[in-house]
């Protein structure tokens, strides 16, 4: 008489990792996944594979993982721009709040608001008060449409009550080099990139957008510091795993993730790459994507940006 089957759980992780970058080679988190995989690799015994899925404004990649088993097996690591992408179109399949389990953060970067020396601004009070005097006069770059430099500048807007025009860019470069040339006279640049631009005279700080000072930029104080709240602009990087990733593999991946970013030879090359290490446990994870996805929301609908 033969003998009912044993039902037995494979231990994890039982195949190779796959780590999806929605974007191209060479962005931030490209930079994160291929610093953590190969040491990851080495701590959970399996081949762990970087690969980019990009398109849609990280759409296609972000959405290949949330319909992936959710057996921790395939990771997404992406920026809180998921949050923003995923409200400015119609086309978006998923949802980050609830198609993902939170794994844990991995580093943020912080956001300068700069000024061109030949507009007098000063400081963020100065362009708050040029902007109101003269609404429409002042314009502001980005590196185009959704991106976190345009949606800090659209959330300063709607807390300041003021209003710029948006000159969007195709790209970094072509944006810097006109808000150094002073073709566009206000925006955002990451700390690391404004402090030589501010320190060299050819762009004026105003203020950062995270809750603390930045040692790349101690002496430039934070919107609140100045009078101008919520204005929390920070870009940060996480992993997720598929919604319904059973939590003691999401554990497991957040302890092994999380010593990796501590290491201090990965938070030296972040730090190169313009980003600051940072780790998160899952639920404070959860709980700031419950957080800031109602507020970019908020900002999205309020100004009706658009991607499609």
């Amino acid at each position: 008489m033969g003998t009912p089957l044993a039902q037995t759980t494979a231990p994890y992780p039982n195949q190779p990792i796959k780590i999806i970058v929605p974007f191209t080679p060479g962005t931030g988190m490209d930079t994160i996944a291929r610093a953590v995989a190969p040491r990851l690799s080495e701590r959970l015994g399996q081949p762990v594979v970087v690969q980019n899925q990009a398109g849609a404004s990280g759409n296609i990649g972000s959405d290949a993982v949330a319909k992936s088993a959710p057996d921790g097996h395939t990771l997404l690591i992406t920026a809180n721009t998921m949050l923003m992408a995923t409200q400015m179109t119609a086309k978006s399949s998923y949802n980050p709040v609830t198609d993902f389990a939170p794994v844990g953060m991995t580093a943020y970067g912080t956001l300068m608001l700069v000024a061109h020396p030949k507009t007098g601004i000063k400081s963020a009070s100065d362009l708050v008060r040029m902007a109101k005097a003269q609404p429409g006069r002042l314009n502001f770059g980005s590196p185009g449409v959704g991106t976190p430099h345009h949606m800090a500048m659209e959330l300063f807007k709607l807390e300041t009550e003021t209003f710029m025009l948006h000159v969007p860019y195709r790209g970094t470069a072509g944006y810097t080099q006109d808000l150094l040339a002073g073709e566009v006279q206000a925006g955002f640049l990451p700390v690391h990139v404004a402090a030589g631009f501010v320190k060299n005279g050819r762009l004026v700080a105003l203020a950062v957008g995270s809750q603390k000072r930045h040692p790349v930029a101690a002496d430039v104080p934070t919107f609140a510091e100045v009078g101008i709240q919520r204005i929390d602009v920070d870009l940060w990087y996480a992993f997720y795993a598929p919604s319904k990733t059973p939590p003691a593999v999401v554990t497991r991946l957040n302890t092994e993730i999380s010593a990796i970013i501590r290491q201090n030879d990965v938070k030296e090359l972040l730090a190169r790459s313009g980003m600051d290490a940072s780790t998160s446990t899952p639920a404070e994870l959860g709980a700031l994507v419950a957080k800031d996805y109602p507020r970019w929301g908020n900002v999205i609908r309020s100004k009706q940006i658009s991607a499609d």
